[in-house]
């Protein structure tokens, strides 16, 4: 009997506290008309944000079709651009081109059977410079023909055809030697040495050997010879001897009946 009195007052208090519940829920105040307030962007700002939208994806459009027309017409391909091509051996460059900047490269070869042209509007230098950047050689092609700031060594020098070949050295020397040998040869024209001073020809071991059907010797000096027995008939002097003096100098002496150099010798006295 204690226990079902037990089980009574539990199920009684039980009941009280549900009611009680149920009294303060049904005293709360109810809102007629309850308010929702939306979550998101809604309006000008929604508007806003789709025009944002719509301008970057126009504008991802317009730099992809750039870059595709770029690349179209600067012929990109895996090997290089346009006509520059990357080999294993370097870069090989076909056609036409200008450069705007000095070109530093080590090795410049053109196709085979195709001439190397540099062209320029005004000059075209080649330098040369050491390891410290010091400048050894230099080449400069302008107006006036080539200008060689050093010792130039080459096997074949020519000039244009119906053009004329000058070797000048404005204010030094001119020097042209070979282990083996120097030819010039004139095919079908004339060779001129000029020189301002003194033009010297030198065979240390050899002799100066001149071939040729006429040797002429201009503007040489002529010694003066008074004959024994002068006339006033006496014909023109029109032949000559050539006589040396004892350092080397040539000069004409009158030709007579026997030799007439140590008679007219007075040029070697002032040479």
């Amino acid at each position: 009997m204690d226990r079902s009195a037990n089980l009574d007052a539990e199920e009684l208090k039980m009941t009280r506290e549900q009611y009680i519940l149920a009294t303060q829920q049904n005293s709360l105040p109810r809102t007629e008309n309850p308010q929702f307030y939306p979550v998101g962007i809604y309006g000008w700002r929604k508007r806003c944000l789709y025009f944002f939208v719509l301008l970057l994806l126009v504008t991802m459009i317009v730099n992809l079709a750039m870059t595709i027309w770029i690349l179209k017409v600067m012929n990109f391909t895996v090997d290089g651009m346009g006509n520059l091509r990357v080999t294993k051996k370097g870069i090989r460059l076909e056609g036409i081109s200008e450069f705007l900047l000095p070109l530093y490269v080590k090795e410049i070869n053109s196709r085979k059977d195709s001439p190397l042209v540099l062209q320029s509007d005004r000059n075209v230098t080649v330098n040369a410079r050491n390891h410290m950047g010091q400048l050894t050689g230099q080449l400069t092609v302008g107006t006036e023909g080539a200008v060689f700031g050093h010792s130039v060594e080459t096997p074949h020098i020519r000039a244009e055809p119906s053009q004329d070949l000058k070797l000048e050295s404005p204010t030094r020397s001119l020097v042209m030697e070979a282990p083996r040998g120097v030819q010039v040869n004139a095919a079908a024209g004339d060779l001129k040495a000029t020189c301002r001073k003194e033009l010297h020809l030198q065979s240390t071991e050899g002799e100066i050997f001149l071939n040729a059907d006429t040797i002429r010797l201009g503007n040489l000096p002529v010694g003066s010879f008074s004959s024994s027995s002068p006339s006033s008939s006496a014909p023109r002097q029109t032949i000559y001897e050539l006589c040396a003096c004892p350092n080397g100098k040539l000069y004409l002496s009158p030709a007579g009946a026997g030799s007439t150099c140590q008679s007219s010798s007075n040029i070697c006295l002032w040479s």
